[in-house]
């Protein structure tokens, strides 16, 4: 499959180190500590909260990363949180399209390396609900710390412990919960991401089970994805995705109801520096076809491979594995920044899985359809040179 940059993909590509986190051993991490029981940490108190996605991040005096002007003030870590100000237009010298950078009381960040996040406490459950084997749930808070259940199997926490970083659900993803529990006086839900569950687990072959503090999911209800529209023939609705303009538009008609940036495929191989089909977004006529509302995405080898767990709201719109969905590992949106894939916010990402056909229920969780039955027709556009 082709989605996205995991922590590991990102870091190779921009040349960037692991900082501390690769300089300490894999016996620096207590397994122990990974089965104890977690609340949710203290987080900013800010309408948005900005999350650091990645290592080494740099806090500047002045959003330029211009060398002449030396404006580095130190180094951030992943999931340092600060209050979101505001976003300034910049100056980002490197190639890069993006030029915002966050404005925050501490300095300036590149606003591709920090997730706006919110803060939004819910009230937990006891029980689960009478006649279901579990629910989706959505993600509220800047992160949820994990306590792990079982074998540890899966690439993705091989990789946090080897990095001795904890292992967490962020913002904006969604899990399927099968159990509840009571522990230290506050509520647990399990995240079960078992191979042959909802989601598939890791590869389709093997899962894991992780408990989180429940106030930290909001429990989705039908009409988190009810139908965007529905009254409208589903052959007027259509979708353009623009690769050198990095947008996407929702059309009912010739009318545009819908516009976001996206992070598609890059096409440029970033160790020969020449035109690849190989991380491309595809161009021409797609459809979509296999909607599925979260999935884990781990394909490749440890050295250029990726595991991503609990991508939210995944629209697939082609057969080699191309999907519109959410990603919260990133903030590039604008930039061709994906292993092929059309990554767009977890709320845009939401949406677009409401509004285009099959339309899917809770209870469905997904959806695959075959030639030549079909979703909405999805337009991949780019020049030609």
């Amino acid at each position: 499959m082709k989605p996205n940059f995991s922590r590991r993909d990102f870091l190779k590509l921009t040349g960037l180190t692991l900082g501390s986190l690769a300089l300490r051993p894999f016996n620096s991490f207590k397994l122990s500590a990974l089965q104890a029981p977690k609340r949710l940490a203290q987080f900013p108190n800010s309408e948005i909260i900005a999350r650091v996605v990645t290592s080494g991040v740099s806090l500047r005096s002045r959003p330029t990363n211009d060398f002449a002007l030396n404006t580095e003030i130190a180094k951030l870590e992943p999931d340092h949180l600060v209050a979101w100000g505001r976003e300034v237009v910049g100056n980002v010298v490197g190639g890069l399209s993006n030029q915002r950078y966050l404005e925050t009381t501490e300095g300036f960040i590149y606003s591709s390396m920090v997730q706006p996040t919110r803060n939004i406490p819910n009230a937990p459950i006891t029980t689960m609900p009478a006649g279901q084997a579990g629910f989706w749930a959505e993600v509220t808070v800047p992160y949820i710390d994990l306590a792990h259940e079982g074998v540890i199997a899966s690439p993705w926490l091989q990789d946090n412990i080897l990095y001795n970083f904890p292992p967490r659900l962020y913002y904006g993803q969604v899990v399927w919960i099968d159990q509840i529990r009571q522990n230290n006086d506050f509520v647990e839900y399990r995240w079960s991401e078992d191979a042959y569950g909802h989601g598939y687990g890791y590869g389709g072959s093997y899962g894991e089970f992780f408990w989180g503090d429940a106030v930290g999911f909001k429990i989705l209800t039908e009409a988190d994805v009810s139908p965007i529209s529905p009254n409208i023939d589903p052959k007027d609705k259509g979708i353009v995705v623009n690769l050198d303009t990095q947008t996407l538009s929702c059309f009912e008609g010739k009318t545009e109801v819908f516009f976001c940036r996206t992070s598609t495929g890059i096409a440029i191989d970033p160790l020969t520096g020449l035109r690849s089909e190989k991380l491309a977004t595809p161009v021409g006529n797609l459809i979509t076809h296999w909607k599925i509302i979260s999935k884990n995405m781990t394909a490749g080898s440890a050295q250029s491979g990726y595991s991503t767990p609990a991508v939210p709201w995944c629209t697939f719109v082609s057969g080699e594995g191309v999907a519109i969905h959410g990603a919260f590992w990133h903030n590039a949106f604008g930039e061709k920044w994906s292993h092929g894939c059309i990554n767009v916010t977890p709320e845009n990402a939401k949406w677009i899985f409401r509004w285009t056909t099959p339309h899917i229920s809770l209870a469905q969780s997904e959806m695959r359809m075959s030639l030549p039955d079909h979703g909405t027709i999805v337009v991949s556009v780019e020049r030609s040179f």
